[in-house]
């Protein structure tokens, strides 16, 4: 079998007819739009959602709430992470935001901020964009340092 010799099944295809090309057709005249009115005539498209006059989806449920456009997010990695990163020897006393997009845990543009679950047992240097209260005591409690792009 290859991709040329791929046919339809038998009988699931068909012509269809051809409108508007004369009355020997049999789709001729109105081209099976009827007579007159909107859709009879060319150029006719309704609008996105229109709901033939009703008021649309769209507009009838409310709207609430609001979306900060300058919203910044934070792509969270927590102690325990660092940890068990430090565990299996893939990194050594020093984490950047580098570091960890070659772990995968963050991409290239991600803000990173380091999240306070777990423990830390090495002294290590975080240079990242935001770190929690709970983060920063932990990490100055085993003794490393944080420093905050």
């Amino acid at each position: 079998m290859n991709l040329h010799t791929l046919r339809p099944a038998e009988g699931s295809t068909h012509n269809s007819k051809r409108l508007g090309r004369g009355q020997g057709s049999g789709k001729g005249g109105t081209s099976t739009k009827g007579h007159k009115g909107d859709k009879s005539r060319s150029g006719h498209k309704d609008k996105i959602g229109f709901e033939g006059g009703q008021m649309p989806l769209q507009r009838r449920l409310p709207k609430f709430g609001f979306k900060n456009i300058n919203r910044k997010e934070y792509v969270g990695i927590n102690l325990d992470t660092i940890q068990s990163l430090i565990d299996n020897n893939k990194i050594s006393n020093e984490i950047t935001k580098e570091i960890l997009v070659q772990n995968g845990l963050a991409s290239k543009k991600d803000l990173v901020k380091i999240l306070g679950r777990g423990e830390l047992k090495s002294s290590i240097t975080v240079s990242v964009d935001k770190y929690t209260k709970s983060a920063l005591e932990a990490i100055e409690k085993a003794g490393g340092k944080a420093n905050i792009l």
